[in-house]
């Protein structure tokens, strides 16, 4: 009467890990050359970038985390794997992001009431480094951006902190001009803002796919529509998408296909091309599909409105 199959397309990550590496050693060197020149020059805007940029190492190292758990095989415990470690670790990065910008904009509004007087030639060269580092770190994850969230909320961040560097570089030289100490909590601030709206929406995306949300590439209703196209199909019920990790989306379903002429036909080809073509119109990776033999849905519990 049914008929269960499974099948998967092998789709293996890209291996970020030097990446990753490589921009946490980085990163850990400018935010040290950052922090000390911005305590020596008493420079907010170099303190809230360096801290910025410490929030990034951390984001850097759960985004690698993540990776590194992704990989694991899976077990009698979780069959899965640790796929779903790069949707949390996206998701933390972008929390982690929301609390660096709390304290950067507390420390600037306290600055226009007990202003600082900012060398800002100091500032223009350390953030300058800081525009070199922030680039280069940022185009390792360059290849990547479009397909993982991970790899992109890590690319993200650092194209962020090279225009947010730039910034710094231009509010130092306006210090440095005008010798009005306001502008560097005002940097602040716009940096702040800055990293709010870039966060924003790495954010929301990590939220949904942590609780498997149907990832943005996929359009359900033209999945739900494909399914019914299929010889034989006249109705699709039970149908859930979510994504497994950052890189990989998942789906069951129920096809209802009635006998005909007591035929049962070579359900196993059926199956294949079916889930091939999953993956090459939609990117779906794991399809799990159920052949239900009975002329009516309803008889089968998962079909009942509202059921999961």
């Amino acid at each position: 009467m049914t008929g269960n199959h499974s099948h998967a397309h092998s789709h293996a990550p890209a291996d970020y890990g030097r990446s990753f590496a490589l921009g946490v050693g980085l990163n850990l060197f400018y935010v040290a050359v950052e922090a000390g020149y911005g305590f020596w020059s008493g420079s907010l805007a170099l303190l809230a970038d360096a801290g910025h940029n410490l929030s990034d190492v951390a984001g850097l190292l759960l985004a690698w985390g993540g990776f590194a758990l992704a990989k694991r095989p899976p077990t009698d415990r979780r069959t899965y794997g640790w796929r779903g470690a790069t949707n949390l670790a996206a998701l933390a990065n972008g929390l982690l992001l929301l609390v660096a910008v709390g304290a950067i904009s507390w420390e600037a509004v306290g600055r226009f009431s007990n202003p600082a007087e900012v060398p800002g030639l100091t500032v223009v060269i350390v953030a300058s480094v800081g525009v070199v580092i922030n680039t280069a770190t940022a185009m390792l994850f360059f290849a990547g951006r479009k397909g993982d969230v991970n790899v992109r909320g890590a690319f993200l961040h650092m194209a962020a902190d090279a225009a947010v560097s730039v910034g710094v570089v231009v509010a130092g030289l306006l210090i440095r001009w005008t010798e009005a100490d306001w502008i560097d909590p005002v940097t602040s601030l716009l940096i702040a803002a800055v990293i709010f709206v870039g966060t924003w929406g790495l954010l929301r995306e990590s939220f949904d796919l942590s609780v498997q949300s149907v990832p943005a590439s996929v359009d359900v209703p033209a999945v739900r529509e494909f399914l019914l196209s299929r010889p034989g199909v006249t109705d699709v019920h039970d149908l859930h998408v979510w994504a497994m990790s950052s890189t990989e989306t998942a789906l069951t379903a129920h096809l209802l296909k009635p006998l005909s002429g007591g035929e049962t036909g070579d359900e196993d080809a059926f199956l294949g091309e079916l889930t091939d073509a999953l993956h090459d119109r939609f990117e779906i990776e794991h399809a799990t599909v159920q052949i239900e033999r009975r002329d009516d849905p309803r008889l089968c519990r998962q079909a009942e409105p509202g059921s999961v």
